[in-house]
């Protein structure tokens, strides 16, 4: 699952380095399933979306992949499913609960919070500055019209933040997910977010395995940039509980 771009553009090369061995499945954000994001979205919705893709495809327990908004989304999956999941992988979570946060996390969310009623376009580039230490340089568009979905995605991340503000993600439950989870952190990153939910996380899951890739960020993110290296880890991470489906 992922909050930036379209899932298949996102997990495009990780899903081909992994090969067919792997039964991954990238699925796409409900958030965007329609022109415009519900006015009533919670996280619940990409829950249930999640379930229902993997009922369908007749997986009792699986792997859970979630980068950014899909992150945020896969940690409410393992507060209330947590019986379906083998294991849980976590690419930079654009949100974590809203306990405990430190003080650079709640200045950062003040920051997010003045972007509501920009353009799309400032709001974008605003928002992709936020995520990623001063100083780095975020990736050029690319050329030529930008494709349909991407449309979509100020009106989705403004949703994804609407329901970050109110929705309860259950830390008691998240604490008694006895399976492994993994996070995949870049280096160049906001550590005032990703850092943060990082370590807030390692405070919660009793089995947590945090991976560094000190070249990346956010908007330059491992699966995309280095399918390889973050296959490698995966596969590691999962091999204990091999024949086991996998969905991101």
């Amino acid at each position: 699952m992922d909050g930036a771009v379209s899932g298949d553009v996102a997990y495009g090369s990780l899903v081909a380095v992994l090969g067919s061995v792997s039964d991954a499945v990238v699925k796409e954000l409900e958030v965007y399933a329609t022109p415009e994001a519900p006015h009533d979205y919670t996280l619940d919705l990409e829950v249930a979306g999640v379930l229902r893709e993997a009922d369908e495809r007749g997986w009792e327990r699986f792997h859970l992949v979630g980068y950014s908004g899909g992150g945020a989304a896969a940690l409410a999956f393992v507060a209330s499913h947590p019986e379906r999941l083998a294991s849980l992988a976590l690419l930079e979570p654009a949100w974590a609960g809203r306990w405990d946060l430190s003080p650079a996390e709640q200045a950062l969310w003040r920051e997010y919070g003045r972007l509501e009623g920009l353009p799309p376009d400032e709001f974008m580039r605003t928002f992709m500055r936020l995520a990623v230490k001063p100083g780095v340089e975020l990736p050029p568009p690319p050329p030529g019209d930008p494709p349909p979905w991407m449309a979509k995605r100020p009106g989705g991340i403004r949703a994804f933040m609407m329901t970050f503000e109110t929705y309860e993600l259950d830390r008691d439950a998240l604490s008694r997910f006895d399976r492994p989870v993994y996070f995949a952190l870049g280096g160049l990153s906001n550590p005032g977010q990703y850092g943060a939910i990082a370590t807030r996380l390692g405070g919660v899951f009793p089995d947590y395995e945090l991976e560094v890739f000190e070249e990346r960020h956010h908007f330059d993110p491992p699966h995309r940039i280095e399918p390889e290296r973050l296959a490698d880890s995966l596969r590691a991470f999962w091999r204990p509980a091999e024949g086991v489906d996998a969905a991101s």
